[in-house]
């Protein structure tokens, strides 16, 4: 392994749900053509990695291949953006007047979206997908990896991972942009901070 461990994480481009800021979990929108045409745009910010890992849904695995054309990817459930449930398609002001949508908004770290993924599950399987890759790493003595995922999952990885602890909804995570994440080899491992973050 060298010197230093770099993880890259990435948001996919933009959705027709994004540009009308509806909620989008785990459904499998593809990307809209502003969305393809920023993701080409953001080319030249995405590092190089020895494997690129995605979600599974459409609009990360397009994007993916957008940004890492060369590579095979490996697609990785755990970084799934959170099941809004019932809200899932709909935008802020056609959910606002919904009393188990203002609960939600005012406690989204203990109560769900309705008939959505509680906040601790949703946690627990990022937490299960980042081990699995840092472990991946370890093993096959990787330097960078690659991965393209959602706002959420990102805002929760950074949460846990930056160098100064910030809390999740304090991070700007637009689509098509990421984080650098860059460890000293001999201190990497799946619990520990990085030493360095660069945002792309």
């Amino acid at each position: 392994m060298d010197d230093r461990v770099v993880i890259s994480l990435h948001r996919h481009g933009l959705t027709s749900e994004n540009e009308r800021k509806a909620y989008i979990g785990w459904t499998d929108s593809p990307l809209s053509q502003r969305g393809i045409d920023g993701a080409k745009q953001a080319i030249l910010s995405k590092p190089p990695a020895d494997i690129v890992f995605s979600s599974p849904l459409t609009r990360c695995i397009q994007t993916a291949h957008i940004w890492y054309p060369d590579h095979e990817l490996m697609l990785a459930p755990h970084f799934k953006e959170m099941n809004f449930g019932s809200y899932e398609g709909k935008t802020y002001d056609e959910l606002k007047m919904l009393p188990h949508y203002q609960k939600w908004l005012s406690k989204p770290f203990s109560e769900r979206p309705d008939d959505g993924e509680a906040f601790a599950d949703f946690t627990f399987r990022i937490d299960q997908g980042w081990h699995n890759v840092c472990q991946r790493m370890i093993k096959k003595k990787l330097s960078s990896v690659a991965i393209v995922t959602h706002g959420g999952v990102i805002r929760y990885l950074l949460s846990m991972f930056a160098p100064e602890k910030q809390p999740f909804f304090s991070w700007d995570v637009p689509c098509a942009s990421g984080y650098q994440l860059t460890w000293f080899s001999e201190r990497f491992n799946h619990r520990v901070r990085c030493e360095y973050l660069q945002k792309l």
